[in-house]
């Protein structure tokens, strides 16, 4: 039942890994910078009512404190996983600190929306030189043999960043002004600067010159997209659709691009590989669908099952206990058996939750509700792990970067296009509660199947535009 990709693509030198104490501090540094993305990203959503109130702006207009922070996220991903690659991955993570505190910084001082909304944007890119490299950094971190391990315990920080993310947020609120979501990232900064500085290993690095055209091309192209399809879902057709062709017609010209370089920004190489290619399909289908229940279900709980704010908090926080437990326990397999079966069991999993919840009645209890929340995340938290080790070790030496972003990318454009499915199902129906979950549960159903026919289609060539 060993998985055939263990003895895959690697450099025995190169992916040697880190021991010891050494190990623990590296990856320490990798944990504190990834909790300072996604609790500051988690925290600012239950801010939001508050920050739309003290700063006289409309609802509309302030959810692009979240929106701003997101589409920068995803937009810079791949140009700066490429440019990690030639800088070293662990300087770029030090920048992505640095940036994110200043943002930070930048924030909490703001006095308007407009200010607020370019702080986050800024403090978006700040992440986003953290996450495009962070898996790279795992991978130079751990022994190839155990990488798996190093990537569950990665996701279970994500999922511990999540779930307390909600919680840290209203404490603060509780006990003071909204600025202060944004001042608590300086002593955690601060740490995760100091500790990556020393104890980040030196990766190699690439001698591919920087792609300039390559970079602008790219993050043109994922915030058209992201913009144009946001005013399509809200119903601005005629901004929504301009902003839409444009981004297609960037999309065109970025591809025609970036067939005639060595290390694509976009990498067409790594999408070549039929393994790598379904892996990022796999994980863009679980993250639609997780995106499509953690967006749409507090309504449901509000509106079909008639809960209060605090109830509905505690009633989605065992999606979150069940991906973080499950993303620990499943990484002492991930390296010993195929991400074909256990992702695919995962996301089985995550699709029965749904079902499961979808087909309540509206008299539920609390626990009824909340066992049927912790087996879907329980399931997505399985199926994580190993499906993050299938993208990254099968990627050649020398691509560490270009598999992370792409890791990356598959996980917010998932996320994203959830968020934008949900929008879209508000539109047009009066009561789409229950056809979210429908719809997540059908998602996960197909990136299940998809997962599972990975094996048939190792070893076929897989042809990209």
């Amino acid at each position: 039942m060993a998985d055939p990709s263990l003895e895959g693509e690697y450099d025995p030198e190169r992916h040697a890994g880190l021991y010891g104490m050494q190990r623990f501090k590296a990856m320490s540094s990798v944990i504190l910078a990834l909790m300072l993305s996604i609790l500051d990203y988690s925290v600012a959503n239950v801010a939001l009512p508050t920050i739309a109130t003290d700063l006289h702006s409309p609802a509309s207009q302030a959810i692009w404190v979240i929106n701003a922070y997101q589409l920068a996220n995803l937009a810079c991903l791949l140009p700066l996983a490429a440019i990690g690659a030639r800088v070293g991955f662990g300087r770029m993570s030090q920048l992505g600190i640095v940036l994110f505190l200043i943002a930070s910084v930048a924030c909490a001082m703001s006095q308007n929306m407009l200010e607020l909304t370019l702080a986050r944007a800024l403090q978006g890119v700040g992440s986003s030189c953290i996450m495009s490299v962070n898996i790279a950094l795992v991978r130079f971190i751990y022994p190839h043999k155990l990488i798996g391990k190093g990537i569950a315990l990665n996701g279970l920080f994500i999922g511990l960043g999540v779930a307390l993310g909600p919680t840290i947020g209203s404490f603060i609120l509780s006990i003071s002004s909204w600025p202060w979501i944004f001042w608590i990232n300086l002593p955690l900064g601060g740490v995760a600067i100091l500790l990556a500085s020393k104890a980040l290993p030196k990766t190699p690095r690439s001698a591919v010159k920087t792609d300039v055209p390559g970079s602008l091309l790219t993050v043109a192209s994922f915030a058209l997209l992201g913009i144009g399809l946001d005013s399509l879902m809200h119903g601005d057709l005629g901004w929504g659709a301009g902003l839409t062709g444009w981004s297609l017609v960037s999309w065109w010209f970025l591809l025609r691009w970036q067939k005639k370089r060595q290390e694509p920004i976009v990498p067409l190489d790594l999408l070549k590989r039929v393994p790598f290619l379904v892996a990022c399909l796999v994980s863009f289908c679980g993250f639609v669908a997780s995106n499509l229940y953690i967006v749409a279900m507090p309504f449901t709980l509000a509106i079909a099952f008639h809960k209060n704010p605090a109830t509905v908090g505690l009633l989605i926080a065992p999606w979150a206990v069940g991906v973080a437990v499950m993303s620990f326990t499943v990484g002492k397999i991930a390296d010993r058996f195929p991400a074909s079966l256990l992702s695919s069991i995962g996301l089985l999993v995550t699709c029965t939750g749904f079902i499961l919840l979808c087909t309540l009645p509206l008299d539920a209890s609390n626990m009824a509700i909340a066992w049927r929340t912790l087996v879907a995340g329980m399931g997505f938290g399985f199926f994580q792990p190993p499906n993050n080790r299938a993208i990254m070790v099968t990627a050649p030496p020398g691509r560490e970067g270009g598999a992370s972003g792409m890791l990356s990318v598959a996980r917010l454009s998932g996320q994203t296009t959830g968020a934008l499915l949900v929008a879209g199902l508000f539109t047009l129906f009066p009561h789409p509660a229950f056809i979210c979950l429908g719809a997540a549960a059908f998602v996960a159903f197909c990136g299940a199947a998809l997962s599972a026919g990975r094996t048939l289609l190792r070893n076929r060539p897989a042809r990209v535009a």
